[in-house]
């Protein structure tokens, strides 16, 4: 929500009253314009007494760009947006800015660069940061600049720019780039380290160093030579202008990372396309070879990324805030995700009570002011997005006369707003290339901050309003005004030369920041990341709704990029992010430098974890993908509350819901009667949402519709199917599982489903288990028998690929419907023969999971280290003894449970088996 209303005392932040210091008015038209757009309008000058970006002390502020950059709009809300927005009047370089895994910060002298690789808890426990802390300053011999401003960027990448008359710098840097890539000329490269490096490579003008126990390589121009004198390190350029320097995973990386010394990264970009349920997106890098032909590159994928990508990574890893980075080869890689889909509303259920639902929804239509008093651009989106939410819902059970008046309440309200020269207008600000609503809020007229958490809400409410009333979206009527926007908060074109291209989305670091100069020593921050996804929700319901498949698509793509940031950077729900000395399961905010378990206005844990889930729109389904995240996530809130959610409570039931519906609707039978709805939640919506996901169970992302407006929901074994047809005509919906379903034009549809429409069936299931002691039967089965034939599983190779820690391809086997009860003391132990033949380098590894109610979550898995087989053919050993490697949830008793065997080849390029049937095939669970 807020970026900037208070500082938290978790958050490391520049505090420093610092005065403003020659920064020179904010550029202001010279006379009022209005800007006709539709039947809507705008401003190009700001209210009366209102103001525009400004420096921590209320000082106008202009963008800091070259000559070459100036008519460019500027993506603030980036990672680097310092660079641009001088935030502080003493400063006018840099505050720090984190690329992963290098850490930057510019000084008169240059760009100083970090790889903080140990992290800190402060902030009373409540924080974890890898803070910037220089290694070494890339520059050029005298450099002395008075500011540092942006010369060029792309969809990552960023370059800096230093001059002092004299001497001309130039740094290109990244997100998942090892390499900073440096022009320079009146000087020579100059590299100054944090203390005396150590050597350990010295071949001319290729240089290996050590600093603060990180490795770093240095490239000169072929024919130069660096020389050390203590912490000073100088290379004659020999009438080149370029030189370059990565970080090292390893010394033995040196030739590795040599060979794309001089292939100099010029460009980034992402392309994405949504096709059969699947979102695809490539990312890749333009390179310029400054010596020789090479043109390929090196890059760090981040945990989010290469969890989805099948492309071949390096066994080079990077340590980041993020978790482990894997190192590419290449200049581009893929990513591939199911959908996941949104629905302007849950199906209808059985489950729901329409006389009481009825209820529910008058007293907001009836409301003495259905918009609570808001009248800033966040409030007021705040309440449109509750009544929003309602119009389907009044649809679905037939009260078209509230949802007409709701409908017409919010069009009264978007038209206010999109019209110039009333209380609340937009107002166009030309030197930042901005629009920005006043009223404002939070910052997002003096500090950019928050402009797609606001605007979130007004996109969704126009989708919503887009569904029953095409004329009304129309361009001519009010849609040029939604997709202005749009194009101030997402813009998806690179070369609109009013707005830049995705302001507040981070393409590679797989989310939003929120604010809009990263001015903070911990980098940029996003604290409502469900508000981001909120923003994404919209474009998939507005482009669905008027046919602009472009925006639908945009949409999906970024909602299904930050749900794999969310589930992993905010919820570390595989537990693979979080330092063990984090004593937190899920973060408030994410920082540049880490996250907080924290938000800027509150230490209320209901709050913490609420910020990440309001508002629970059909947009919330993703949160459903880990559902044991969900309810360590409650827990935890739960533990820090002292009890139960009071303030949010209906907020954290509709969360819970996503995971366990029973226990949600439990929690609203006992407490619905006297609470106070979130301010932009209403009786009727939580009821409505509880009680559907009890009736119909929790979402089920393992499947996907071919459509962004379809969603699945399972109970008991049996799928529900559910999708919206926003189009003209009927159309069939398939889904993954092959399931299809029948959509009525203009309409959603549920059901059951025709040609699937269930969960896989089990292979050959053994029926209940008795013992605690299973073999590994071939055809995917463990089994208390101990009759059955011996016999051997081929496991699948890695592909080259370190699998490490995932299972890739594997080798399945299970039981279900267990009965057992928890042995103290007792863990998992297992003894299975592997062979591996005379292929070399194989790595079999093994996760066991535990699904204690089998409701289809799996409560806790172990993963353990692998098993380095030797290449002589025959049987070896592999069994618990090697250790685990991660351990994730908690155990306990089994009650109709579900144990899980998989097992895998986490190394290698070759195929290996493992025995079934015998007792050397066994898993012993720690039950009696």
């Amino acid at each position: 929500m807020q970026a900037s209303l208070s500082r938290p005392v978790a958050a490391t932040v520049l505090a420093l009253a610092l005065a403003a210091a020659g920064l020179g008015p904010a550029a202001s038209p010279a006379a009022a314009a209005t800007i006709p757009a539709g039947s809507g309008s705008y401003t190009e000058s700001r209210p009366a007494g209102t103001s525009g970006p400004t420096t921590n002390t209320g000082a106008p502020v202009t963008p800091k760009l070259t000559a070459a950059a100036k008519d460019k709009p500027v993506p603030t809300n980036d990672w680097w947006s310092s660079i641009a927005y001088q935030r502080y009047g003493d400063n006018p370089y840099s505050t720090p800015m984190y690329g992963h895994p290098l850490t930057y910060q510019a000084t008169s002298g240059g760009l100083e660069v970090g790889y903080p690789t140990t992290p800190v808890v402060v902030g009373e426990g409540r924080q974890y940061e890898y803070a910037h802390k220089a290694d070494l300053t890339v520059g050029l011999n005298g450099l002395n600049s008075p500011d540092t401003k942006a010369d060029d960027w792309s969809d990552w990448t960023v370059t800096p720019y230093w001059s002092d008359g004299t001497r001309t710098l130039r740094t290109t840097i990244g997100h998942g780039m090892p390499f900073v890539y440096a022009k320079g000329s009146g000087g020579d490269a100059r590299i100054t380290t944090a203390g005396t490096p150590t050597v350990f490579a010295d071949n001319g003008n290729v240089l290996g160093i050590t600093v603060s126990g990180h490795h770093y390589a240095l490239f000169a121009p072929t024919g130069s030579d660096w020389a050390v004198s203590g912490s000073t390190i100088t290379a004659g350029l020999g009438g080149k202008d370029y030189f370059s320097l990565a970080v090292l995973p390893s010394t033995d990386a040196l030739a590795t990372y040599r060979k794309y010394a001089f292939s100099f990264v010029t460009g980034s970009k992402v392309a994405w396309e949504s096709t059969g349920g699947a979102i695809k997106a490539t990312y890749s890098l333009t390179t310029e070879a400054k010596e020789g032909t090479e043109r390929g590159t090196l890059q760090a994928l981040y945990r989010h990324q290469w969890l989805h990508t099948t492309d071949a990574l390096t066994p080079y890893t990077y340590v980041s805030p993020r978790g482990t980075m894997k190192v590419r080869e290449s200049a581009s890689f893929t990513t591939s995700q199911k959908n996941q889909g949104v629905l302007p509303a849950l199906p209808a259920s059985s489950g729901v009570d329409k006389a009481r639902l009825t209820g529910y929804l008058n007293e907001v239509a009836n409301a003495s002011d259905p918009f609570s008093g808001a009248g800033d651009t966040y409030w007021t989106g705040k309440a449109l997005g509750r009544l929003a939410q309602l119009v389907p819902v009044a649809d679905q059970v037939g009260q078209t006369g509230i949802r007409d008046k709701l409908l017409g309440l919010m069009k009264g309200r978007l038209q206010e707003w999109f019209t110039a020269g009333g209380a609340a207008e937009f107002s166009y600000d030309k030197s930042w290339k901005t629009l920005t609503g006043y009223p404002a809020s939070y910052g997002s007229d003096t500090e950019l901050n928050d402009h797609h958490f606001h605007y979130s809400y007004y996109v969704y409410a126009a989708a919503i309003v887009a569904q029953y009333d095409q004329a009304w979206a129309a361009d001519s009527a009010w849609g040029t005004m939604v997709k202005t926007l749009v194009r101030d908060a997402a813009n998806p074109s690179r070369t609109d030369a009013a707005y830049p291209f995705l302001r507040g989305f981070d393409v590679y670091a797989g989310h939003s920041w929120a604010s809009g100069h990263q001015g903070f020593a911990a980098g940029n921050n996003q604290e409502s990341s469900s508000e981001s996804v909120n923003l994404s929700a919209g474009l998939v319901l507005w482009g669905a709704a008027t046919g602009d498949t472009g925006l639908r698509d945009l949409g999906s793509y970024l909602l299904t990029t930050e749900s794999e940031a969310i589930t992993q950077y905010w919820f570390d729900a595989d537990q693979q992010v979080f330092p063990g000395s984090f004593g937190h399961d899920t973060v408030g905010m994410v920082w540049g430098s880490g996250g907080a378990y924290s938000t800027w206005w509150t230490a209320n844990p209901e709050e913490i974890h609420g910020i990440n889930v309001l508002p629970v729109t059909g947009g919330s389904l993703h949160l459903a993908r880990e559902k044991a995240a969900i309810k360590r996530n409650i827990a935890e809130m739960e533990r820090e509350n002292s009890g139960p959610a009071v303030e949010w409570r209906d907020l954290l039931w509709e969360f819970e819901s996503l995971a366990d519906p029973a226990a949600a609707k439990a929690k609203w039978d006992a407490g619905n009667a006297g609470y106070t709805p979130e301010q932009g939640e209403s009786k009727a919506h939580t009821y409505h949402w509880i009680t559907t996901l009890d009736s119909l169970g929790a979402p089920d992302p393992t499947v996907s519709g071919d459509i962004p407006t379809s969603a699945v929901f399972a109970k008991n074994g049996v799928r529900t199917y559910s999708a919206h047809n926003h189009g003209s005509t009927a159309r069939t919906v398939t889904f993954s599982d092959g399931a299809t379903l029948s959509v009525p034009a203009r309409s959603t549809a549920t059901g059951t489903g025709t040609g699937g429409g269930g969960p896989d069936p089990d292979p050959e299931e053994p029926g209940p288990s008795t013992g605690n002691t299973f073999r590994l039967k071939s055809g995917g089965t463990l089994t208390t028998a101990t009759d059955g034939a011996a016999g051997a599983d081929t496991l699948a190779s890695a592909d080259g690929v370190n699998r490490d820690g995932t299972p890739y391809k594997p080798t399945v086997y299970e039981v279900k419907k267990v009965d057992r009860t928890l042995a103290a003391g007792a863990s998992t132990a297992f003894r299975l023969r592997v062979d591996a033949g005379t292929r070399v380098g194989l790595a079999p590894q093994v996760r066991v999971s535990y699904d204690l109610t089998g409701d289809g979550t799996f409560d806790r898995t172990e993963t353990f280290r692998y098993f380095a087989t030797d290449p002589v053919t025959g049987w070896e050993e592999y069994t618990q003894a090697v250790g685990t490697a991660a351990v994730t949830g908690s155990l306990g008793d089994l009650r109709g449970g579900t144990v899980r065997l998989e097992i895998w080849n986490a190394l290698g390029n070759g195929t290996s088996q493992v025995q079934t049937g015998t007792d050397a095939a066994v898993l012993k669970i720690p039950y009696v």
